[in-house]
């Protein structure tokens, strides 16, 4: 068995102060297929990954370039083409690829902290969007916290190509290079990556996870089964956004049956033959 350290601590995820841009709902009718028939798709088309090595992370320093910066344009292009920050030394970068073209699909990252001097981009940038205190990231052990930031999913996998505002909207275009079964997985984009950072943060025990997001994606994610807690007022920030916490642990439990057997596939790729240490 392949053993490989990250970042950080036990459950260190990195999460940072960009929002999450996944505005576009997440499920559609997806939640209401079968359970098998969910994992079933996604497995047939998509392998979830972690990006431990650094070939993988210039991957996805490049597909978050093609996303954010050339089709998105909300940051400037790079000499280098890729697009990255300060927190991604201390970030885990969860990636799906497409197997049949090899591209990557979507991407997002989990921002960790190690010490209590090290924030997460909440708190650095958007601390007075906090105002459940009770909930606030101080409360808990740096090692138990991370944040969710970077979800991109390139246009070629997106559900409408004119969804320009949508960072990490989901689902299918190009009918004319993808199959119709095929196409049916790829709604299931966004919620794998989500799903991929949950199982990471279990794994690590990283079980306090925030967000930055538009209140239109925590509803989408209470229709899949992800409970997210709004920590404060909806602020500017990249657009209208509130804070959001959410227990990994009561995820888990809450999760909807078709993306919990999804969930379970997802484990299985990721951690099966790598030993997370850290």
């Amino acid at each position: 068995m392949k053993t490989t350290a990250l970042p950080s601590q036990p459950l260190e995820q990195q999460a940072t102060s960009t929002p999450i841009n996944a505005t576009h709902p997440v499920t559609g009718n997806v939640a209401r297929e079968d359970a098998t028939a969910i994992a079933k798709h996604f497995s047939q088309y998509l392998k979830p990954q972690i990006a431990l090595s650094e070939e993988l992370k210039r991957e996805v320093y490049k597909l978050r370039h093609k996303v954010y910066c050339e089709e998105l344009h909300f940051e400037d292009e790079k000499p280098q083409h890729m697009e990255q920050d300060e927190f991604d030394p201390r970030s885990v970068h969860c990636a799906i690829r497409h197997l049949n073209s090899n591209q990557l699909a979507g991407t997002v990252r989990v921002i960790t902290t190690k010490h209590s001097t090290e924030l997460l981009p909440l708190q650095q940038y958007c601390a007075h969007a906090i105002t459940h205190e009770s909930l606030a990231p101080t409360n808990f052990l740096p090692h138990q916290i991370c944040e969710l930031s970077r979800l991109a999913v390139p246009a070629l996998f997106r559900k409408r190509i004119t969804d320009k505002q949508d960072g990490a909207a989901i689902g299918v275009i190009n009918e004319e290079s993808f199959s119709a079964h095929e196409m049916r997985a790829f709604p299931y984009i966004a919620v794998s990556l989500y799903l991929s950072a949950m199982a990471l943060c279990h794994k690590t025990r990283r079980v306090h996870i925030y967000l930055m997001m538009e209140p239109r994606l925590a509803r989408s994610l209470k229709f899949v089964g992800i409970h997210c807690t709004q920590l404060g007022p909806v602020i500017e920030y990249h657009g209208q956004r509130a804070a959001y916490y959410v227990d990994v642990r009561e995820a888990r439990r809450t999760l909807n049956p078709g993306y919990r057997k999804l969930l379970t596939f997802i484990e299985a790729e990721l951690f099966d033959h790598t030993q997370i240490t850290v």
